[in-house]
C-alpha cells in the first residue's frame, strides 16, 4: 500500500533523506512547562490501553521508535513526545533534569485526558520511565525498560566525558548556534558516535535539539541511581536486554533485571541501535513485552476506590 494512503494516516516516507513513514506530529502546550512535540496513533477502539514511548539521549521519539508505532497501534493507543531539549521538545533556561522530563510525560497525559498508561523507555528513556513511576505511581499501569539501567556504571573515562558534557552544556548557552553544534559533534565523537555520519533525516532530527540541554542531559544520566527504590515497583515490568550493546553494557542491563526479579524478560543479540537497525530482532520481543505488561496490569488502588 502506498505510504500516502496508510490506513493510520501516517506521514509519507522520504527515502532520499532516509525518513520513514511516521505518525502525524503536532506541538502541544503543557501548562506551566512549555511546548513539546508529540506523535500519536489512535488505538483500535476508544478505550484501548495507552502506551507512552520515551526515547533515548540525543535522539527524538521518531528516530527511536519509528519501527514500533504501527504494530503497537494494532492493540493500543500510542503516544510519544520529544523530551525537553531534544528534537522539538520543551526549551527551558533551567538545567536539564530527568525528573522534569518524567513530569513532562505526566503533564502530557493530563492534557490528552489519559489517566493511566504503560510507560516504555529506551536507554535514557528508561530512567525517565522509572521516575514517572516513582513520582506518579498512580498514573502508571506498567513499565517496559529497554537497553537501559538502574545505575549508569560506566567506565571512568566515559564518566569524565559525560560530566564534562554537562559543564560544557551550561557554558555553551550563550554561544552562537553554529558553535554549539560544532561543540556537540566533538563531544559525541569523543564518546564514539558522530551524528554527521548518519542519513540526512537522522542528522536533522538530532540537530533540531537544544545543544546545551542535550549536553546537560549527559550529566544527568551519569548521576541517575534507582537501586535504593526500584525493587518497590508494584506494576508489571518488562525488560528488553540488548546483548551486544556497546553503549549500555549487558552487565548493566542484567543488574537492572536483578532488582526486578519478577519482570518478564526478552533478549536479542543486537547493539544499542538495534531497535532501528535490526527490527526483526527487536520489534517482536518488544511488542510481546508490551502485550504482556498490559495483560497482567490491574487497576490501581486509587482507581478501585474511585470506581467503587
Amino acid at each position: 500500500m502506498p505510504e500516502s494512503t496508510h490506513p493510520l494516516g501516517f506521514e509519507p516516507a522520504a527515502p532520499h533523506i532516509g525518513r520513514p513513514s511516521l505518525p502525524p506530529g503536532r506541538a502541544v502546550g503543557l501548562p506551566g512547562r512549555g511546548t513539546t512535540f508529540v506523535r500519536e496513533v489512535a488505538g483500535p477502539q476508544p478505550d484501548a490501553p495507552v502506551v507512552m514511548l520515551l526515547h533515548g539521549w540525543t535522539v527524538t521519539a521518531a528516530l527511536n521508535w519509528f519501527r514500533v508505532y504501527d504494530p503497537l497501534a494494532e492493540f493500543s493507543r500510542v503516544v510519544s513526545l520529544d523530551h525537553r531539549g531534544h528534537g522539538r521538545g520543551i526549551r527551558s533556561l533551567r538545567p536539564f533534569r530527568l525528573e522534569d522530563a518524567a513530569d513532562d510525560a505526566v503533564a502530557l497525559a493530563d492534557v490528552l485526558g489519559i489517566d493511566r498508561f504503560v510507560v516504555a523507555g529506551y536507554s535514557m528513556g528508561g530512567p525517565i520511565a522509572q521516575l514517572v513511576w516513582r513520582r506518579h505511581p498512580e498514573r502508571v499501569s506498567g513499565l517496559v525498560l529497554c537497553a537501559t539501567f538502574a545505575r549508569s556504571w560506566i567506565r571512568r573515562n566515559e564518566r569524565v566525558v559525560m560530566r564534562g558534557a554537562r559543564r560544557i552544556g551550561r557554558a555553551s548557552r550563550l554561544l552562537p548556534r553554529r558553535r554549539q553544534v560544532d561543540m556537540f559533534t566533538r563531544v559525541m565523537t569523543a564518546g564514539g558516535s558522530n551524528p554527521n555520519e548518519r542519513p540526512p533525516w537522522f542528522v536533522s532530527e538530532v540537530r533540531s535539539g537544544s545543544v546545551p540541554m542535550m549536553l546537560e542531559a549527559g550529566g544527568a544520566i551519569v548521576d541517575f541511581d534507582s537501586r535504593s527504590w526500584l525493587s518497590t515497583v508494584d506494576v508489571p515490568v518488562g525488560i528488553f536486554i540488548t546483548e551486544h550493546d556497546t553503549i549500555v553494557s549487558p552487565d548493566r542491563q542484567h543488574r537492572l533485571a536483578a532488582l526486578l526479579p519478577e519482570a518478564e524478560l526478552r533478549f536479542a543479540p543486537i547493539d544499542h541501535d538495534g531497535c532501528v537497525t535490526r527490527p526483526s530482532d527487536f520489534v517482536p520481543g518488544f511488542i510481546d513485552l508490551v502485550r504482556h505488561t498490559i495483560a497482567t496490569s490491574v487497576p490501581s488502588a486509587h482507581v478501585l476506590d474511585r470506581d467503587g
